[in-house]
């Protein structure tokens, strides 16, 4: 049963508007509901094809695959400028059991939580609460490398960036044997990055996450609390929060799934990456993140003003090996890291993405920056199709490929 919400958007003469709505009323599926007139927003690519159409052939492409995967459950929800065009659920919270996936239904957001710790910490940063080039050891004196000198040089963006020149995923080991940071930070004194901090790209969870400690040093307030009181409550974020306990506190929450030579089956919630609260901590509904993707977008300059955003997608690091992505090597010319977010050049245009995966959940969001046009999609379970759903509608709406061919060749495999 469709629960999804269309907003239908005008522009130009009013022919064109009425052959737009009589087209709408053929292909609508049953169950969309289609707001007043507004405007039709047209892409820099002056492309013919609408948002509209996109969404509506998405939404095809979507219930093709979450169904042929066996998925459980999920939602997605698709942005232009400061309009949800489309947003709709799919399944159960829980295989086996009829709660319905709502529109309100939370999930683990896993990494894309890092959207919400760079923006957190720009904001901030742009407030003069510190600075990007500030020391890290200023505020977590504990981190050490094995070469003292290399200590010094790791700066606050450099966390967020990815770049502090360490193996990627340091440590993140210990982080899924449930060890806390401060267990783990001690370690880093046997290792050294193997290039300066800044020169090369290296993910990280258990680093990234620091970012935490200054924001609270800088500012004397947590982290949580900064969420809430400056993206949470003025975003209307209903359902967001931060953290293991607050989530297993949600009465509507979808449960992770890991398939098996049977097919997908429902486990418990681990704790292990929410104590990289900054790198996978956040949990929120499809309507939180329509919400936080139109902020993204710039439709809340009160409370994510466009200086800040411009620093948030500004390249700190190249992220070559992304050009060889299952996916997305068929559309990007280049790929690099801003604080955050993953950054995809493709054609004219270029690509603000992150991608999220932790024990039972996936999610990933993405938009084009010259289009403003931008999806979310969320999983309770451990699929790859995430991907394929979330770059053939990017590529759609750039004008580098198409739905409805994806659809077509996804129902020949």
């Amino acid at each position: 049963m469709y629960q999804g919400i269309f907003h239908r958007i005008l522009s130009g003469a009013r022919g064109l508007w009425l052959s737009l709505v009589a087209a709408l009323m053929l292909a609508t599926p049953v169950g969309y509901a289609l707001a007043d007139p507004g405007r039709v927003a047209k892409s820099a690519a002056a492309s013919s094809k609408s948002v509209e159409a996109s969404a509506r052939e998405f939404d095809r492409y979507f219930r093709q695959l979450m169904k042929k995967s066996g998925i459980p459950g999920g939602a997605y929800v698709i942005v232009d400028h400061d309009k949800i065009v489309a947003m709709d659920t799919y399944g159960v919270r829980v295989k086996g059991k009829n709660q319905q996936v709502t529109l309100n239904t939370v999930f683990r957001l896993a990494s894309v939580s890092k959207t919400f710790a760079g923006s957190m910490a720009a904001l901030l940063e742009h407030e003069n609460k510190f600075n990007w080039g500030d020391k890290v050891v200023r505020y977590v004196p504990e981190l050490r490398f094995k070469t003292p000198a290399l200590s010094m040089q790791l700066q606050v963006q450099h966390l967020l960036s990815h770049s502090s020149g360490l193996t990627p995923n340091a440590y993140d080991n210990y982080l899924e044997d449930n060890r806390p940071l401060s267990k783990i930070l001690p370690m880093f004194s046997t290792i050294d990055p193997h290039c300066a901090p800044g020169k090369c790209y290296g993910y990280q969870n258990v680093l990234f996450s620091l970012i935490e400690d200054v924001i609270h040093k800088a500012t004397g307030v947590p982290y949580g609390r900064q969420l809430k009181q400056r993206f949470f409550v003025p975003l209307k974020m209903e359902d967001a929060s931060l953290g293991w306990e607050s989530f297993m506190a949600a009465s509507n929450r979808a449960a992770p799934h890991v398939q098996t030579g049977k097919g997908w089956r429902p486990v418990k919630v681990e704790k292990e990456y929410y104590l990289a609260a900054p790198a996978a901590g956040v949990n929120a509904s499809i309507s939180d993140m329509g919400q936080w993707l139109k902020a993204q977008l710039g439709a809340y300059p009160d409370v994510l003003p466009p200086e800040v955003i411009a620093d948030l997608t500004t390249e700190r690091v190249e992220t070559r090996r992304h050009l060889r992505h299952r996916i997305w090597r068929d559309y990007i010319d280049h790929a690099g890291y801003g604080l955050g977010w993953r950054l995809y050049t493709v054609g004219d245009d270029r690509i603000v993405f992150h991608g999220g995966w932790v024990a039972g959940f996936r999610a990933a969001i993405a938009y084009s920056e010259q289009r403003k046009v931008g999806i979310v999609i969320l999983m309770n379970a451990e699929s790859r199709v995430i991907s394929d759903l979330t770059a053939n509608f990017i590529a759609d709406i750039t004008g580098h490929g198409k739905l409805m061919q994806a659809a077509a060749a996804a129902s020949k495999n």
